[in-house]
């Protein structure tokens, strides 16, 4: 396997942020672009004209600081600026070949507090399929003009380019004189290419609406719209005029949609549908056929009822038998591949459809039996949901059919998205819907703590004064409701992976809401409070992701303990950190957050003194869809200069994905145990997976679990020693987790004061 970091689409600037904004991006023509890319084309004004991006109020053109000719394009951004960060953005078609992709620029900055760079991003038929912005780079601060670049190889599959610039947090970043590049030549050099149409191409039958209109359906009716999601989904990943592209899936759907809808009984809705599968041709023979080795399976492919003649009728399940009898080995399908040197599936040629005008019954049920079927084909924990997934299928049929409007079909695939129990499979275009709902917040961090919402920091200084609410309160209602009972209304719409992760997300938008006042009902000690705060709009930073230490990456507690926090690590500093924590008894390594760089092996090389498994993943299988199976055991190779000393991995909720991984690296090492709770359990390279009505979704694409095969999903990281906060420790400022974590270095020679005052910030 790859030493590949996982789940990284969540971190740091959001990608799907920065999908919003490019997908609002003007295009140009290759043959044109020169120009535009050095300004020089700019005819004055307040923003770049031909550009795209913002926010407003944070992106114009400049003609003082320039690195040459006229104009130069300036991103600015302070304390009160809307968003997290500011990006000037272009396109062009991707309608040329080539090897590699690079975007060269100067940049030229002052006082930037995250980082600020060039980014690029090549997008398929409704994803991105490559990105990068620089970010490891680290360009923060104030710096002079200088030349940087970013590169991606070029991908086939892209059908359009996104790039520019941006400013992440605060500050100012000038960009002039870029070039985009093609093998290191002006892309308007680079040869043409003419794609060759598919299905998806020629069939337009449907562009506009599926035809489909429903008020109401029987008991039926959905029975019948059930099988219907099953057979579609089968024949998708199985049916060789199907997995080749030959015709336009999606619209064969509306096709046969009429006659299941009208069929009177179970009997007619199948003979609808095995004259449908007629309509395809024949299935030859296959040569070779796919077969599947059981010597190291771990989910078996969930076909089983297509054998069911009481479901199916004998016409139609004989079908779907030679179907699936015929099946040839393959390595790649139209609509589903496997990502190189990872594994995980990538959904090919799925197009959201943002087009389309809802409520559209047919395009809502294509939803539903989309996610339905890639968690049926390419989830690789869908054994651990807990729920009877074709149970859930039926369900959610009249719920997303009938949904009224776009806000209604939303909050459908929402919840049936969280069935799936994977806190990566959220609506991630759709969270502004997910209640409570608002523009604006209470100005507190709240994290559960005990069991309930305790405030455990301010957005922002004035905010204590503001809200009335002090460190460790605990928050019983809002506007009168109690919070018990406000939570299990949202917690239908909130997908984790299991109850930690699902309080976290929680917590962060608890507080939602219109903006102005609101009521808040708080136990401070044994005091219950009535207090009036205001919502208002908050920084994003306003609901921290990161548990651990503020200040430097890297420090000395004492001489006997190192502290290292890998929210703001780097590969290339990690040698670094090892020798700076030579001679003490103890690296803590804290995790209570997100990676800001893959150091699994850079880092986690120096901790091991022996070649050391670490992690097993399970795989799909593409000429068996449903079929997952074991890889070997990955290790970590040791490397110098080794740490000797006693290694304590701090964890708890907000350690997800790429955070939980590195635990399992980091934990593999001879003298390393885990302090904190119980994590996120959501682990796994993400597969984005497009929706109808311009959604977008995504699961966890392939199994990760300890090299002995025991499960993280759901379970999370389980530490050694269970440490959580408590509200006393809130109130009076303490990190508990770390003091535990010192406890374990220093054993009994230090006081509880000394440990104490060694944890504080």
């Amino acid at each position: 396997m790859p030493r590949l970091p996982l789940a990284i689409a969540l971190n740091g600037l959001a990608l799907c942020s920065l999908v919003q904004d490019a997908n609002r991006a003007q295009g140009s023509d290759r043959s044109t672009l020169a120009q535009s890319l050095g300004f020089e084309d700019q005819v004055g004004g307040g923003s770049p004209a031909g550009w795209s991006g913002g926010p407003a109020g944070t992106l114009f053109l400049d003609d003082k600081v320039v690195h040459s000719g006229k104009w130069a394009v300036r991103l600015a951004r302070d304390a009160g600026s809307p968003g997290g960060f500011t990006s000037l953005t272009r396109s062009i078609p991707a309608d040329f070949s080539g090897n590699t992709l690079e975007l060269r620029g100067f940049l030229r900055t002052e006082g930037v507090s995250s980082f600020a760079g060039l980014w690029v991003r090549e997008d398929g038929e409704s994803r991105a399929i490559a990105f990068d912005n620089m970010q490891s780079q680290d360009l923060k601060g104030t710096t002079e003009w200088k030349e940087y670049s970013v590169t991606l190889p070029f991908n086939t599959d892209a059908r359009q380019i996104f790039f520019g610039a941006l400013v992440v947090g605060t500050g100012k970043a000038w960009v002039d004189d870029l070039q985009l590049l093609v093998d290191g030549k002006p892309i308007a050099e680079a040869p043409k290419h003419e794609r060759p149409k598919t299905a998806l191409d020629i069939d337009h039958q449907f562009d506009a609406a599926s035809g489909a209109t429903l008020t109401q359906l029987s008991k039926v009716q959905i029975t019948n719209l059930a099988t219907l999601g099953r057979v579609w989904g089968f024949l998708k990943y199985h049916h060789p005029k199907v997995t080749s592209g030959q015709v336009h899936w999606d619209y064969e759907l509306f096709r046969v949609l009429p006659g299941v809808l009208s069929a009177a009984d179970k009997g007619a809705a199948n003979a609808a549908m095995a004259r449908w599968i007629t309509g395809l041709g024949e299935v030859k023979p296959c040569n070779p056929c796919a077969k599947l080795d059981e010597g190291d399976l771990h989910l078996p492919p969930p076909v089983k009822w297509i054998e069911d003649e009481t479901l199916l009728d004998k016409d139609l399940s004989a079908s779907l038998r030679a179907i699936h009898a015929n099946r040839p080995q393959v390595e790649k399908q139209f609509y589903v591949a496997m990502a190189p040197q990872v594994g995980n599936p990538v959904f090919e040629h799925e197009r959201d459809y943002a087009q389309i005008h809802l409520p559209d019954a047919g395009y809502q049920l294509l939803g539903l039996y989309r996610f339905w079927n890639v968690v049926q084909y390419w989830f690789p924990y869908r054994d651990v949901i807990g729920e009877d997934w074709n149970g859930i299928l039926t369900e959610f049929i009249p719920r997303i059919a009938l949904a009224k409007d776009k806000e209604a079909y939303q909050l459908e695939l929402m919840a049936l998205i969280a069935r799936a129990q994977d806190t990566h499979a959220n609506l991630w275009s759709g969270l502004s819907v997910r209640p409570p709902t608002g523009e604006c917040g209470i100005a507190v961090q709240i994290r559960f703590i005990e069991g309930q919402p305790v405030v455990i920091g301010y957005a922002a200084p004035e905010a204590a004064r503001d809200s009335g609410l002090s460190r460790g309160d605990v928050i019983t209602s809002l506007d009168g409701v109690p919070v018990a009972k406000l939570i299990e209304q949202w917690r239908p719409y909130y997908a984790a992976s299991n109850e930690a992760a699902r309080m976290h997300d929680i917590a962060r938008s608890m507080t939602r809401g219109k903006c102005g006042d609101v009521n808040v009902g708080a136990k401070r000690d044994a005091q219950d409070l009535k207090l009036n705060a205001r919502r208002t709009t908050l920084p994003q930073e306003a609901a921290p992701s990161t548990h651990d230490r503020p200040g430097e990456t890297f420090r000395l507690l004492s001489k006997d303990v190192a502290y290292l926090k890998l929210s703001s690590v780097k590969i290339s500093d990690a040698a670094h950190y090892v020798e700076s924590a030579a001679g003490t008894k103890g690296l803590i390594i804290d995790i209570r957050n997100y990676p800001s760089q893959f150091v699994v092996f850079a880092l986690g090389s120096l901790l091991v003194d022996r070649e050391t498994e670490f992690v097993r993943f399970t795989l799909p299988d593409l000429s068996t869809p449903g079929a997952f199976r074991w890889s070997p055991a990955l290790s970590l190779p040791p490397s110098q200069p080794h740490y000797a000393g006693k290694v304590v991995i701090l964890a708890d909720e907000v350690s997800l994905s790429q955070a939980e991984y590195t635990s399992m690296a980091f934990r593999s090492g001879p003298k390393a145990i885990v302090v904190g709770s119980t994590t996120a359990g959501a682990d796994g390279n993400v597969s984005p997976v497009p929706l109808p009505g311009g959604q977008s979704s995504m699961i966890s694409g392939i199994g990760v679990f300890y090299p002995d095969k025991r499960p993280t999903q759901h379970v999370g990281i389980i530490p050694d020693v269970n440490v959580r906060p408590t509200i006393a420790g809130i109130r009076s400022g303490r990190d508990e987790v770390l003091e535990e974590a010192l406890r374990q270095v220093l054993g009994g020679g230090s006081s509880a004061q000394e440990i104490e005052k060694m944890a504080r910030p």
